[in-house]
């Protein structure tokens, strides 16, 4: 049996691997974009981690570090999913863990993520791993206005 191992997705090849369940959280994303797409993120600031077992990427989180004036130093998750196939065996909570360990080895005050209003078993995911609704998100497309 193959351990499960979660490690930042460096080299393009592992890039590519997130793709399948990354697109599962981003259907519009278009696979031949996602890594230069990702390139591009990480020159900002932008990680990328993949969980595996049993040789394959079983979920995948993206994040990033920031500060605020009102909350500190954040690890903010901007991507979380887990293989449809493939939930209900802990692999998004021993993500979430790993994520966690992250902010507090980087000295952070504060992990957050944002959750689209209609993802129910989403938010009971992050009910049952100890998050709390902290505020509303508002956004505004621009695109659209032009």
């Amino acid at each position: 049996m193959n351990p499960i191992h979660i490690a930042l997705a460096e080299s393009d090849a592992d890039i590519a691997r997130c793709f399948p369940v990354m697109a599962q959280l981003r259907p519009h994303l278009v696979e031949a974009e996602f890594g230069p797409r990702v390139r591009r993120m990480q020159r900002e600031g932008f990680l990328l981690a993949a969980l595996t077992a049993e040789g394959a990427v079983r979920a995948v989180a993206g994040y990033r570090y920031h500060e605020k004036l009102f909350s500190g130093r954040t690890l903010y998750v901007d991507d979380l999913v887990s293989d449809p196939g493939h939930r209900s065996r802990g692999h998004g909570a021993r993500l979430l863990a790993w994520l966690a360990d992250q902010a507090k080895a980087r000295d952070c005050d504060l992990l957050e993520l944002d959750s689209g209003v209609q993802r129910f078993d989403a938010h009971r995911f992050y009910f049952r791993e100890r998050m709390r609704i902290a505020s509303y998100h508002f956004s505004r497309a621009l695109r659209a206005e032009s």
